[in-house]
């Protein structure tokens, strides 16, 4: 069971930025770290012409694509429902600490991105899983609310927060019930 925290925001917060720091911090205290973003769009990791494609494209419900710097895994839905964060987390492999980037309906704790520049309200006064808000300087200002204020650009203390609340995600085999 390796401890799972998301950071979720609107659009163009800075989920991102925010994950790639925290994923550069986490590693070099030596901890290992795998993350899982959720994509509103459809997307494709694979391009048109390549071998992987061609196998897909011909009807592959997987395709795997291994060499001796990574390997990766393409698992075509062809209609079926998109799986669960639960699901997805039975894929990985055991790790210190997995960052969940989107998936803001489900149950795991939660960190959100916000500055009051988007010009939408905030996600956490109606999130009771969203703990804390990682705002910029000109968001402090504003009325806190119940979730704990941290600095945006304090990536250190921000990972602290999220190591002390992480939780332990539950461990299924991959196609095990678990939405």
């Amino acid at each position: 069971m390796s401890p799972i925290y998301g950071i979720v925001g609107r659009k163009d917060s800075g989920k991102t930025h925010l994950i790639v720091r925290l994923v550069r911090a986490a590693t070099a205290r030596g901890l290992r770290v795998a993350t899982i973003k959720h994509a509103h769009h459809s997307f494709d990791i694979d391009h048109p012409g390549k071998d992987s494609y061609l196998h897909r494209e011909a009807g592959a419900s997987e395709v795997l694509v291994a060499s001796a710097q990574r390997w990766a895994l393409v698992n075509e839905l062809r209609g079926a429902p998109e799986p669960s964060l639960d699901e997805l987390l039975a894929h990985l492999a055991p790790c210190d600490l997995v960052l969940v980037e989107g998936f803001k309906s489900g149950s795991h704790p939660k960190l959100e991105v916000y500055r009051s520049s988007c010009g939408q309200p905030p996600l956490a006064p109606d999130d009771a899983t969203i703990e804390a808000q990682a705002v910029d300087a000109s968001t402090v200002a504003l009325a806190a609310g119940r979730a704990t204020r941290l600095a945006l650009d304090d990536t250190e203390a921000v990972l602290d927060f999220i190591l002390s609340r992480a939780c332990p995600a539950p461990r299924r085999a991959p196609g095990a019930p678990g939405k």
